[in-house]
């Protein structure tokens, strides 16, 4: 029973700040603290939520600002890349820790290295034509 009480305790300490920006051509959440327990939860009830009323934008979560992630955190970091979500990180933790749980997905859902978005992201987005500079 002590260490239940340690372990609530610990969670009151953890904060997890979530804050979205709108801008005309995407919706960002951008998270600061740690992604512990009950805060993962919360943060797939405010990407469900996000995702409302999007309107073409693209929705991007922003984690760096994370100062810890715990498995339960990692598992709804999963559970976001596995319906498509696009992040931004920075610094060796958090791009560790997206890289790590990128290679659970299936392959056809996979992070493209060179743009941070997923598969499933880049099929709802319209084609760019792509221009080569080489001359035969």
């Amino acid at each position: 029973m002590a260490s239940g009480l340690r372990q609530r305790k610990r969670w009151a300490e953890a904060m997890l700040k979530i804050s979205i920006l709108d801008t005309p051509s995407r919706r960002q959440l951008v998270m600061e603290g740690k992604l512990i327990g009950p805060w993962a939860t919360e943060l797939a009830s405010v990407w469900r939520q996000a995702t409302a009323g999007l309107n073409g934008r693209a929705l991007i979560i922003d984690v760096k600002g994370l100062t810890a992630i715990t498995e339960d955190g990692e598992n709804v970091l999963l559970d976001l890349m596995k319906e498509g979500a696009s992040f931004r990180s920075s610094g060796v933790f958090t791009k560790h820790v997206l890289k790590r749980l990128a290679r659970k997905l299936p392959r056809d859902v996979r992070s493209d290295e060179k743009t941070g978005h997923s598969a499933s992201a880049k099929k709802n987005r319209p084609e760019q034509k792509r221009h080569s500079d080489h001359r035969e």
